[in-house]
């Protein structure tokens, strides 16, 4: 997967050193209480090679191509611990308009007297350069929370053990599917994260993204909290067997991300839900966390909704998430893991915890 997202981001690099004028922008921190996650955006959909995505991402950025003597990234992103303030004009006293989350990035739409006018999601505010990072700093963050996804393009496809047509079968995706990226070294094929093991597409059967999280506007957060409180009354009316739901639950989702793990690397990854559930930086409920904008993919596929519907779930799963529940964590206090792609952190099975 690292190498796959630095050969893109390497081209990114010479996409967002593109020639534009850059003026000015205005951000102020905001608290921690305010702080519940944030919106994902897929800055390039539909591209399915290296230049394409490239050129689709630098449209989606509205990047200028063209090569001029001073060349200047269009790429910012947030410097924060946990969120700051976009507002309507550069000025602390201005309304808000939206906020950026830590590592949420966006594009430099004007510069001035150190504020910087940017466009993040559906955010167009303005936001302190105090908070906000530049030029190769910014790249270099993309670079290391972004990610490449793959969405598959037909009705059903073949995941393979190896990149050939004569490998064994490890499963099936659907149309619409979403997957994490590991490796694109194989000429015509495509590495992808099937639930926690290395599995082979055909690249001419899926369209490659970048993905980089984005900010929320102040009405998609009212919405998201108004969502979240609406969940939470119908677990206090009792309307829903919550328990046993919440369980299943949050089983699915271990299913989609660690199903060919260890049972360690099952737990793991429900300690991290819950670790998030006890922090005050994400959702205080587990659908809250699983559902979060742009935080887990199989939960943005549709993917956790399909197993959780079925009750198709590993018995390993299903005691992996009872276990976590009930306070279980073999990760302590960590709240983030990938795929291991040479990342510090705690190593268990193919994932990364950190």
């Amino acid at each position: 997967m690292a190498k796959s997202r630095k050969r893109f981001t390497a081209l990114l690099g010479l996409v967002l050193c593109c020639s534009l004028t850059v003026e000015s922008m205005t951000v102020r921190a905001g608290s921690l209480d305010d702080l519940k996650g944030g919106l994902s955006a897929v800055l390039n959909p539909g591209a399915s090679s290296s230049t394409e995505i490239m050129n689709a991402t630098a449209t989606a950025l509205n990047l200028n191509l063209s090569v001029e003597e001073e060349q200047e990234s269009t790429l910012v992103m947030a410097n924060v611990k946990n969120a700051l303030n976009v507002r309507c004009d550069a000025g602390e006293d201005a309304d808000r308009v939206g906020k950026l989350y830590k590592d949420c990035g966006g594009t430099i739409l004007e510069r001035r007297d150190g504020w910087t006018k940017l466009q993040s999601g559906n955010i167009v505010g303005w936001a302190s350069d105090e908070y906000l990072l530049f030029g190769e700093d910014a790249l270099a963050l993309a670079n290391d929370v972004g990610k490449m996804i793959a969405t598959v393009d037909t009705e059903a496809l073949r995941v393979r053990r190896e990149p050939s047509t004569e490998a064994s079968i490890l499963g099936n995706l659907p149309r619409g599917e979403i997957v994490e990226v590991l490796d694109e070294s194989e000429d015509g094929w495509v590495c992808v994260d099937y639930e926690g093991e290395d599995g082979w597409v055909s690249a001419a059967y899926v369209s490659m993204d970048f993905l980089i999280d984005a900010g929320e506007t102040m009405e998609e957060i009212k919405a998201r909290e108004e969502a979240e409180r609406e969940a939470k009354r119908h677990v206090n009316y009792g309307q829903y067997t919550t328990d046993a739901d919440t369980m299943l639950l949050l089983a699915a989702l271990i299913y989609c991300e660690a199903g060919g793990e260890s049972y360690e690397g099952q737990v793991a990854v429900g300690a991290v839900v819950m670790n998030r559930v006890r922090s005050s930086a994400y959702p205080d409920s587990i659908h809250g966390v699983i559902y979060a904008s742009g935080q887990f993919t199989p939960a943005m596929s549709g993917k956790v909704n399909k197993v959780y519907e079925s009750g198709n779930i590993k018995e390993s799963c299903i005691r992996a998430a009872e276990e976590a529940i009930s306070g279980v964590s073999n990760v302590g206090d960590l709240t983030h893991f990938r795929r291991n792609n040479g990342r510090e952190g705690l190593v268990i099975g193919n994932h990364v915890f950190y």
